[in-house]
């Protein structure tokens, strides 16, 4: 058994490379030799998103707090809200974030495969953020 205390890992601010507006990331656990998922708590401002990416073996969203946008390439923006469960399947590139005016909080899980558990690619522009 392993227990992680609240406040042994710190947060970190969402690198400029793979986020728009800010964005903090507090890690929950990490894949190992026994766990393949990994899992943070990723918390965005107003107006706040990723850029567009792919995880190898899908990724789970659960959110727990605000008002967010999630799409996936060539499908609508959609609208969650805490208690709202996402799951992006293998390789589909997507997005997610806060709306343009509300915070959103969720928990992301996603699986390592061969090392790896996401593949970062362009930035959302601001026509497809809006959804125009």
């Amino acid at each position: 058994m392993e227990i992680t205390r609240v406040g042994t890992q710190p947060s970190a601010k969402g690198p400029e490379d793979w986020f728009t507006g800010a964005v903090r990331i507090d890690p929950l656990f990490a894949a190992n030799e026994a766990r393949r998922a990994a899992s943070a708590s990723v918390t965005f401002e107003p107006g706040a998103r990723t850029a567009w990416h792919t995880h190898p073996l899908g990724q789970t969203l659960i959110i727990t707090a605000g008002c967010g946008w999630v799409q996936r390439q060539g499908g609508p923006v959609e609208e969650v809200h805490p208690g709202d469960i996402v799951w992006f399947e293998p390789n589909e590139k997507h997005w997610h974030g806060a709306t343009a005016k509300t915070g959103m909080t969720h928990m992301a899980i996603q699986e390592n495969l061969n090392g790896t558990v996401v593949d970062w690619m362009e930035k959302v522009t601001d026509e497809q953020y809006s959804g125009d």
